[in-house]
């Protein structure tokens, strides 16, 4: 199993080669130990201090993912991001920011942002939130993951992202395709909701843990109904995937 330098599975481009991260700051010092976080996963990394650089920098990298504050000294990172949108628009997002309300949470998603951090923050949370977003845009994935899973008679195509329980198809979505995928991983291993949420969702969506509640149950009627369970709850705990004996 291919590992960065910080332990983490390596994530690259769907075809092998780095990811390619565009980090948008106009403090020096920050985007220089953002970018240095980024290249130690082992990623392709180019920095730019205003919204004009950053443009010019994204039309030569071809970035998968941007790190982007919202305060620039010649414009605002929406405004970058609607011209980044221009140049590449499946690029994802990550707004960093001082401000931390829900009026500016939601001002960074509706201009089509995927994520938002705010000033300060953990170098270990911008990367962690990087890779869930490139992991769900489909553009990135871990060099240890092989085309199929088999935990007891549910297997997992992670190429073909098909999930079949005893030769049945299992139709899944995006996030609960990404659910099983972490408890497949794990099996008999019991998962917490705040394990869950960070390598599913990433960040916690402020603590509201009832999330993974909602999506366990949905995964529970179509993996588990009318068979066995292979889905339990550790009461206190979290879940646990067990194959049927």
């Amino acid at each position: 199993m291919n590992t960065t330098r910080s332990g983490r599975p390596a994530l690259t481009r769907p075809d092998g080669t780095p990811v390619r991260v565009l980090v948008v700051d106009d403090d020096p010092d920050l985007a220089e130990v953002l970018s240095g976080a980024l290249r130690y996963e082992g990623w392709e990394v180019r920095a730019a201090g205003d919204g004009a650089s950053a443009l010019a920098g994204a039309r030569e990298l071809r970035p998968d993912a941007v790190v982007l504050d919202v305060m620039l000294p010649d414009t605002d990172g929406f405004a970058v991001l609607r011209s980044l949108h221009e140049v590449k628009p499946d690029v994802c997002v990550l707004f960093l920011t001082a401000r931390d309300t829900v009026e500016d949470r939601i001002a960074g998603i509706t201009a089509g942002g995927d994520d938002y951090v705010t000033k300060p923050f953990s170098l270990e949370e911008v990367v962690a939130r990087l890779r869930g977003l490139l992991r769900r845009a489909g553009m990135a994935r871990q060099q240890e993951e092989g085309p199929r899973m088999t935990v007891g008679d549910l297997v997992m195509d992670e190429e073909a992202r098909e999930v079949t329980r005893a030769g049945d198809l299992v139709e899944l979505s995006p996030t609960e395709f990404e659910l099983l995928r972490f408890l497949m991983r794990n099996p008999r291993r019991v998962l917490s909701k705040a394990q869950i949420l960070d390598r599913v969702w990433s960040y916690d969506f402020g603590g509201q843990a009832h999330v993974v509640e909602l999506y366990i149950s949905y995964l529970r009627k179509k993996v588990d109904a009318g068979r066995v369970p292979m889905i339990h709850t550790v009461r206190g705990a979290g879940y646990v995937l067990k194959p049927v004996v």
